[in-house]
C-alpha cells in the first residue's frame, strides 16, 4: 500500500500495527510508534532543548500544525540542528511501523500532524533503511525475543572494559525493562538501544530475563498464569508512551566512540543532506 500510496502522491495517515507514517504529496514527513522515542524526547534527553520550550511551541502552535516552526522561529533550535534529529526519530519509528503485522493497514487521507514539516523522505528511502536495519538486526541476533523481551545484566569480569553509552544501558537491564522501555528512559533512538543490547549479549554482560512461568512448583507455591494458547509468552512492542521524558540526571553527556550507532547514522545523513546541496 505505501509505495501505491507514494505512486499517487497521496497525503494522510498510513496506521499499522506499530506505527503510523505521515505523508504528503506521497512522501513521508513524519512517522510515530509507541516503541520509539519521540521527537520531543530525544530533543529534550540530549539537552538540545528545554522541557519547557518543548512545551510552548506545543501550546502556541501545535493547534495550527505549526510547532517545528515555531522552535526554529522563536530561536529553541537552529533548523539543521531539528531535520538531524527529526530525520533520527522518523527512521526510528518507521523502522517499527514497516516491521512484521498480522492486523490491518489503513489510510486516513487528508490527515496532517500538529508538528507541521521538517522535510520530506521520499518513500522509497523510508522502506530501503528500515529493511537494511532489519536485514541488521537479523545478522546480530542473539536468542529468540531479544529485542522485546527484558534482559539482566551479569556481572562484568574485572578486566572488561564497558564502554560509557553501553554501561548506561547495562545498568538499566534489571530484568524488569525491556529494550523499548530503556531507550525510552534513556532519551535515545530504539533501535540503537536493540543494537547495544544485541553488543552486551554477544559480550555475555546480559542474558535473557527469567521467565515468571519457569519458577518452582509444588504444594503450597505460588505460580503465574500461563499464557492462554497460542498467544506468545514474549513482551509485545509497547502500546502505551510515557507522558514525560526522563533526562540524564547530571545534565551531561559522554563523549561516544567513532562506532556509537548514532554517530554512525548522522554521518550517513550528513553525507546524504550534502550530496542533495
Amino acid at each position: 500500500m505505501l509505495t501505491r500510496l507514494a505512486r499517487e502522491a497521496a497525503t494522510g495517515v498510513l496506521i499499522r500495527d506499530h506505527g503510523v507514517l505521515y505523508l504528503h504529496d506521497g512522501q513521508v514527513v513524519h512517522a510515530e510508534s509507541p516503541a520509539a522515542p519521540g521527537l520531543d524526547v530525544l530533543l529534550t534527553a540530549s539537552g538540545a532543548l528545554a522541557p519547557e520550550r518543548w512545551q510552548e511551541a506545543v501550546d502556541r502552535a501545535g493547534a495550527l500544525g505549526q510547532v517545528a516552526r515555531y522552535l526554529v522561529d522563536s530561536g529553541g533550535l537552529t533548523e539543521g540542528a531539528l531535520q538531524l534529529c527529526h530525520l533520527g526519530a522518523l527512521f526510528d519509528a518507521a523502522y517499527f511501523a514497516l516491521g512484521p503485522t498480522t492486523g490491518p493497514t489503513r489510510f486516513r487521507p487528508g490527515a496532517g500532524h500538529w508538528l507541521g514539516h521538517v522535510q520530506r523522505v521520499p518513500v522509497q528511502a523510508v522502506a530501503r533503511e528500515s529493511r537494511r536495519r532489519r536485514a541488521l538486526l537479523a545478522c546480530a541476533g542473539v536468542w529468540p525475543g531479544a529485542d522485546t523481551a527484558p534482559t539482566v545484566r551479569r556481572r562484568p569480569p574485572a578486566d572488561q572494559r564497558v564502554p560509557s553509552r553501553l554501561r548506561a544501558v547495562l545498568l538499566l537491564a534489571d530484568g524488569v525493562r525491556t529494550p523499548y522501555a530503556i531507550a525510552w528512559t534513556l532519551g535515545r533512538p530504539a533501535f540503537h538501544t536493540l543494537i547495544e543490547i544485541h553488543r552486551l549479549a554477544a559480550a555475555g554482560l546480559v542474558e535473557p530475563a527469567p521467565s515468571p512461568y519457569d519458577g518452582p512448583t509444588g504444594p503450597g507455591t505460588a505460580t503465574a498464569t500461563p499464557p492462554h494458547p497460542g498467544r506468545a509468552a514474549a513482551h509485545p512492542l509497547p502500546a502505551v508512551r510515557p507522558l514525560s521524558p526522563v533526562l540524564p540526571r547530571d545534565g551531561r553527556s559522554s563523549r561516544p566512540a567513532d562506532d556509537d550507532p548514532d554517530i554512525v547514522f548522522l554521518r550517513r545523513l550528513r553525507d546524504a543532506l550534502e550530496a542533495q546541496l
